[in-house]
């Protein structure tokens, strides 16, 4: 072992590791390191949860002479019979290392001991890192080194993997923040309240098209069945629309019981007006067929549902609006109280997706004039417009 060089890659860790730009840059500059420190590794994981309604936690793999391999896995793992014999559900539940050597009859037990023989590895260990809040992450380090790790070579893994773990967890944390952020109000609020918009009245002005959309029959329904199968289709309605809006390049805003609002803005960034809008609309159409084939079988009665979306585009004001210490980062504005009126109209009018006369003037064709109405709130009525290829709901 290279003492001075072990002592440099420790100084580096304590440090934060400020070298490395990305977490795969840190991975890798890392095990660099350690070898360089005179560590026989070959394969080396990083293994953390996430908080994150979808993922159960990432992955990162380094070999040498490769990239880090990054990788993620669902909540189904729990259930996996690989990861229910691998050494790292010990070191997940009870914090404790594991180590299993190729030539140990004792490690047989393992089975990714008999799939990484071929490779030509002698020596396995997994290792757990705590973070402070008492979350217990793991990493495992492979060598084909003959015999397998030294003592002093074990020694030193212990000694880098404390300071490891406290600049992963620093990494963990800020992924977590953002990934919370992204759930709970959108990639692009997000990346303003972490970059410090935060306070009361912080707000830009914003040109975007506008969704507004709600579920038909939706008081009648919760009425008539249990909350917790409401909750369910309520969930299975929104899947509907939001892998739509999101692969369209639009944002999820709020969920407001039934109701969905969502923005796609409109700068030099994603294209113009007529560009984003004719994306609107194609997820507007994405959705009506997906909920048209949405079916609820509820014992012997089979439930089929029905939506209504608004269009409309416009300038919006959008940032922290709220009450003392508690705000909510949320768009406001006439354009956002036309789409809301429009969406009451489309409903009136037994229509699945309406547009605003400034919606369906930059996305020509396709469109039927079905009249101007009074808004409430407005002192001009305003002209609504419909599909063309869709027959009123009676």
């Amino acid at each position: 072992m290279n003492a001075s060089e072990l002592q440099k890659l420790t100084d580096w860790l304590i440090d934060g590791g400020r070298s490395a730009a990305s977490p795969s840059r840190f991975m890798a500059e890392t095990c660099e390191r350690m070898v360089a420190a005179g560590l026989p590794l070959w394969r080396v994981g990083i293994f953390v949860r996430t908080l994150h309604p979808d993922i159960y936690g990432r992955n990162f793999i380094w070999k040498p002479g490769a990239e880090v391999e990054l990788g993620t896995v669902d909540y189904k793992i729990l259930e996996s019979p690989d990861f229910r014999t691998s050494p790292l559900i010990i070191v997940f539940q009870q914090g404790l290392e594991v180590r299993a050597r190729i030539d140990d009859p004792a490690s047989k037990r393992f089975p990714i001991v008999e799939e990484m023989r071929p490779e030509g590895v002698t020596d396995y260990v997994a290792m757990p890192l705590p973070f402070i809040n008492g979350t217990v992450n793991a990493s495992s380090w492979t060598t084909k080194q003959p015999g397998g790790f030294t003592d002093e070579q074990l020694a030193a893994l212990r000694q880098v993997v404390t300071p490891l773990a406290r600049v992963i967890e620093i990494f963990s944390l800020t992924r977590t923040a953002t990934s919370l952020l992204d759930t709970y109000v959108g990639n692009r609020a997000g990346e303003k309240i972490l970059g410090g918009q935060i306070r009361r009245g912080h707000t830009d002005m914003m040109n975007a098209a506008i969704w507004l959309s709600d579920l038909r029959g939706f008081t009648a329904l919760s009425d008539r069945l249990p909350a917790e199968t409401v909750v369910d289709i309520l969930n299975q309605y929104f899947d509907c629309q939001v892998a739509a809006i999101r692969t369209h390049g639009g944002e999820v805003l709020k969920f407001m019981g039934d109701g969905l609002l969502a923005v796609f803005p409109i700068d030099e960034y994603v294209g113009d007006a007529q560009q984003v809008c004719s994306h609107v609309l194609e997820a507007a159409q994405e959705s009506r067929a997906s909920i048209e084939a949405l079916h609820y079988p509820i014992g012997d009665v089979v439930e089929r549902f029905r939506f209504g979306v608004a269009l409309h585009v416009g300038k919006i004001l959008y940032g922290n609006i709220g009450g003392g210490n508690r705000l909510d980062f949320t768009c406001i504005g006439p354009a956002i109280n036309l789409a809301a009126r429009l969406e009451k109209i489309a409903s009136r009018l037994h229509r699945t997706v309406v547009a605003s006369e400034g919606f369906a003037g930059i996305c020509r064709g396709g469109w039927s004039d079905l009249g101007e109405f009074p808004v409430a709130g407005f002192s001009k009525a305003a002209r609504v417009y419909g599909l063309v290829d869709e027959t009123p709901a009676s």
